[in-house]
């Protein structure tokens, strides 16, 4: 059952902090007092139950304390025997010497928690012989738990809430539900977040069965962690022997992060560091919190990439020097016995690199088999082939891909780790006569990435709505063994982070609708329920501006200055945001606003002042071009900003005195090539001699749509030309064109400006220009249809200049020496549509833009009942994405398969070429079924469709064609030409034949589709 949005929101309002937790307390006096700002609540657990649960209870008795105000007490039940479990790391690490807490002010006794697992606890036990508690639906399971209101569960106890997990996990998770719950968030620790505090906490007399989760093992990888991470490491933590302190003391606290986010698997820190070598405590550590350990995708057989550095003999090079790598891999695979290791199988090159210049199935089989034998002689043949017993995967990273493309197999009970593209893209997934193996499939996914065509690891741009889409497709192909996602520093991807691991722990919670939802929830966790709705939009909004393309790939020239107000628009959507974020800010409590300012203020303020840097430059650049006054002001705010960017920095790694500094080392402005740069740069600005006058006089003009400037000369107009035209006007185009008058010279100017024509109007006709460069104007003309006469048809518009007090030169040189007033012609076509035509999208500039999602009406046959296109909000780099559900779902053709159909109306009498071209934008997804690329028809009229293969995969695990232009751009651009038939109604069909391909926008050009990034804004519809 998927969790309905109008129960997502009543959770909200209820003050439920969890998110997809069936709710088992509440603060409204109904059911069981468990807890009060005078009475603490009472933990009771077995001592022979597992470290990780006993540790738990403790972190829920002081989770309780943070909430009310009084810790509460934990008694572990004994049976006159010492504990049969090793908790010695815990203690070490932790300072602890106990897991009972009680005595001293405590207050008095509240109610009851009793926590146990299946086989680990006799009080569990018995409640079940009793028939006081069913565990049936959850016994022999993975990682489940049942929570349930029981009378008498223990002598002197009349009732209790008792939770029963079905292994440790399960238990652990069942009780950490209770402390998000009560308003303790996940990232109380590492993000800071406020404590939820009550007066009273109620359990609800209400039983809760918590299924395992979706997917097996739901981990991250910590990644890249240079320079943020391992600076913070270094100024927190002593070095170890080998270099940055990455030791149990930094362990613990993301172990306990990992748990409370419903988590098990870690991927650790690998650069520059050796996770069982730089303090041995951290393994033992791990398997005693309930951590199952694994190594990155280039590490096998639980050895860091550090360790053949420090410790190995000879190249890595597994058929010159296997005699060395052997044994290496032995004592890793021996180390990691006594605790719970998926082990990653095969090997890559030195340094996350291939293994060889090609694809040399022959011998990474050889290295599998070596593998299999290790494993084979520490476990035994039975154990190793028994994936619950030794799991191991092998991950298909990279050039990892080709190998099984060429061919090359492991174990079936090897699960097979697909992987991404880098960018979010999952490249394969379990074919139908791959879905029975054992061993499954799973996931290796990206929110931080260093590689081409560009780093991206400064701050979260991971757009949510794609996170959702591909990990459903995965869950849906039945990869869900294994989902583990690169988070970098983890710092600052808390946003994420969450949603990844929210999904993985039951993704029946979330459909393609869920991701506004579910930041609500997320918002009311972390920051209360009083600014969940505001700062929920405002992080669905950010999650789509960001994933427009990544913060280090935007640089002066990705926005046009000229065409759609591109540029402008977009730096307005971040200000706009920038100014949400403040004011949310502002409206919270002290205790509130340092976790709000890293995870929803820093990255909202940071990105709006990056934006404001490249798009402030590319002004400068273009205003010195045009010999405008004005550049040298946008060269001061450009470097302001850039100042403004190092406060950002400073502000993030001096907060709560220095708890993060570091975590916000990481460079992003300067990039020359994929790599980061070394030192903070800002791109380059150029400056004006204000105290020269230009040649062309001291004034100005240019418009919209061009770089041109009149009076003078440039490149971008005829030479002593004093006229500029403006593109078209209709009345179903742009309400206005904007026109720029600016100071180019030594002397203040006034201006008027006239047209022939009493139907076109001007928001502004006269006004003066200073020479400081702050008094650019910009007015806006616009035409007044009513009184427009029909047809087409030039106005001219005049543009005067003046000078008080001028000299004689001065009232020969208005315009400069050579060069004469100005002059704009504004042409008009006053069109009109049919009064039959409706429902459809009007032509106006030479285009028709379409949202994809805005489509006339679909056409489906009989035969394609059983799939149907859905639309995924925000999903896209301007609006939705609209795509084929079921996922699973069969190819389609133009015969028997849906079809999006759109009612088109055009005015252009013809094209220069004869044909009107179709270009169809859809998101970066990939070909997951190599005999079935994505692809999709597209027909005009009645002509005959064209079929249309956007994505050209390529041999040896390589990307396919043109994917670095896409991931840059975040989208596939794909044309189709039509013959053009003449100015009236036309139909455009577009199928989608496979599912998994996402469509956003459609662009019908007849000739005026001008540069931009995000293509021209969408077209008047008529309903």
């Amino acid at each position: 059952m998927r969790l309905h949005h109008s129960l997502l929101s009543a959770l909200c309002a209820v003050h439920v902090a969890a998110i997809g937790q069936k709710s088992t307390v509440n603060f409204n006096s109904t059911g069981m007092l468990l807890a009060s700002s005078g009475s603490a609540v009472q933990i009771f657990a077995e001592q022979d139950d597992w470290p990780a649960v006993l540790r738990v209870c403790d972190d829920v008795a002081m989770d309780f304390g943070r909430v009310t105000g009084l810790n509460g007490t934990v008694s572990l039940l004994q049976n006159g025997t010492a504990p049969s479990l090793n908790s010695s790391m815990i203690f070490n690490v932790t300072g602890k010497t106990s897991y009972q807490m009680g005595g001293g002010s405590y207050g008095s006794k509240g109610g009851v928690i009793v926590a146990g697992t299946i086989g680990n606890s006799t009080i569990i036990e018995g409640l079940v012989k009793a028939g006081k508690i069913d565990v049936s639906a959850i016994e022999g399971t993975w990682e489940a738990y049942v929570s349930a209101m029981v009378a008498d569960p223990m002598p002197g106890v009349s009732q209790a809430m008792v939770i029963a997990g079905s292994d440790r996990r399960g238990t652990v998770y069942g009780l950490y539900s209770v402390s998000e719950q009560i308003g303790v968030s996940p990232w109380y620790y590492w993000a800071d977040s406020p404590l939820q505090k009550h007066n009273s906490i109620y359990a609800a007399n209400t039983t809760v069965v918590q299924a395992s989760p979706s997917v097996k093992y739901r981990g991250f990888f910590i990644n890249d962690e240079a320079p943020a991470l391992t600076g913070y490491i270094m100024a927190r933590f002593p070095p170890s022997p080998w270099g940055p302190g990455f030791n149990a003391d930094f362990y613990k606290t993301v172990f306990e992060l990992l748990l409370r986010l419903r988590a098990n698997y870690l991927w650790p820190a690998q650069w520059n560091s050796m996770f069982n070598v730089d303090d041995p405590r951290s393994q033992a550590l791990a398997d005693e919190y309930g951590v199952v350990m694994g190594s990155s995708h280039t590490e096998p057989m639980a050895r860091a990439t550090k360790e053949w550095n420090v410790f190995g003999e000879g190249p890595w090079q597994w058929n010159t020097n296997n005699a060395s790598i052997y044994p290496f891999f032995v004592e890793g695979a021996e180390r990691a016995k006594p605790y719970e290791t998926v082990l990653t199988m095969g090997m890559r090159g030195s340094g996350d690199t291939a293994l060889g210049a090609g694809i040399e199935t022959s011998l990474l089989e050889n290295v599998v088999a070596a593998q299999t034998q290790i494993l084979d002689n520490i476990w035994g043949n039975v154990s190793v082939q028994n994936p619950d017993i030794v799991p191991q995967m092998w991950c298909l990273y990279k050039e990892v891909q080709g190998y099984y493309q060429a061919g090359m197999r492991v174990p079936d009970y090897i699960t097979l780790l697909w992987t991404d593209d880098n960018f979010g893209n999952i490249r394969r997934l379990p074919l139908a006569n791959e879905t029975g193996r054992i061993g499954g499939a799973g996931v290796y996914y990206h929110f931080d990435y260093v590689g081409d065509p560009r780093d991206y690891k400064w701050i979260n741009t991971v757009q949510l709505q794609k996170t959702w889409t591909e990990m459903h497709l995965a869950y849906e192909r039945d990869a869900k063994q294994i989902w583990v996602v690169n988070v970098g520093d983890l710092k600052p991807l808390e946003l994420p982070i969450s949603h990844f691991f929210d999904l993985a722990y039951d993704i029946t919670l979330w459909d393609k609708d869920s991701v506004p939802y579910w930041l609500q929830m997320w918002a009311a966790r972390e920051f209360g329920p009083a600014v969940a709705s505001d700062t929920a939009m405002l992080m669905n909004n950010y999650s789509i501006a960001a994933g427009r393309r990544k913060f280090e790939l935007v640089d002066p020239t990705t926005y046009s200055l000229i065409n759609y107000d591109e540029a402008d628009r977009v730096l307005a959507q971040w200000q706009t945001m920038q100014a949400s974020a403040q004011s949310i800010m502002s409206s919270l409590p002290a205790e509130s606003q340092s976790a709000f300012f890293e995870m929803v203020y820093h990255p909202v303020t940071a990105a709006y002042v990056y934006y404001d840097i490249m798009i402030s430059v590319a002004k400068n650049n273009l205003y010195a071009e045009q010999g405008r006054n004005s550049a040298n002001a946008l060269a001061q705010h450009a470097q302001a900003q850039f100042a403004h960017d190092h406060e950002l920095t400073t502000q993030y790694n001096g907060l709560l005195n220095g708890k993060w500094a570091h975590m916000m080392d990481q460079t992003h402005i300067g990039y020359q090539y994929w790599q980061q740069p070394m030192r903070q740069a800002l791109p380059g600005l150029q400056y004006v001699q204000t105290l020269e006058r230009d040649l062309a006089g001291d004034m100005g003009v240019t418009i919209q749509g061009s770089n041109a400037t009149v009076p003078g000369d440039d490149m971008y107009h005829t030479l002593s030309s004093n006229v500029l035209t403006f593109s078209p006007f209709d009345p179903y185009g742009v309400s206005s064109q904007w026109i720029d008058f600016f100071s180019m010279g030594t002397k203040p100017v006034s201006w008027n400006i006239t047209s022939n024509a009493t139907f076109v109007h001007f928001s502004q006709t006269s006004g003066q220009l200073s020479t400081n460069g702050t008094t650019d104007v910009r007015i806006y003309a616009t035409v007044d249809w009513e009184n427009c006469p029909p047809g087409s048809g030039m106005v001219l518009i005049n543009i005067t200049a003046s000078e008080a007090q001028p000299t004689m030169y001065d009232q020969q040189t208005l315009y400069g020496t050579q060069y004469s007033m100005p002059q704009l012609m504004l042409p008009y076509n006053h069109t009109a549509l049919p009064a039959n035509f409706t429902n459809g999208f009007v032509e106006s500039d030479g285009h028709i833009t379409i949202e994809v999602e805005h489509w006339s009406a679909i056409s489906s046959p009989a035969s394609s009942s059983n799939v149907s296109y859905n639309v995924i909000p925000g999903l896209s780099r301007t609006l939705s994405g609209v795509t084929l559900f079921p996922v699973t779902a069969p190819s389609q053709s133009t015969s028997d398969g849906p079809a999006l159909t759109y009612n088109l109306y055009t005015f252009s009498p013809n094209t220069t070429t004869g044909h009107v071209e179709i270009t169809l934008v859809t998101t970066t997804a990939l070909n997951t079924i190599p005999e079935r690329p994505l692809q999709y028809a597209v027909q005009l009229d009645d002509q005959p469709p064209k079929t249309v293969q956007y994505i050209i995969d390529q041999p040896a695990g390589a990307n396919p064609i043109g994917w670095n232009q896409a991931v840059a751009n975040s989208a596939w651009t794909s044309t189709s030409n039509f013959t053009y038939s003449g100015p009236g109604a036309h139909g455009l069909k577009v199928w989608a034949l496979e599912p998994g391909m996402v469509m956003n926008t459609i662009w019908v050009d007849l000739g005026g589709v001008r540069s931009s990034y995000l293509g021209p804004p969408e077209s008047w519809r008529v309903a």
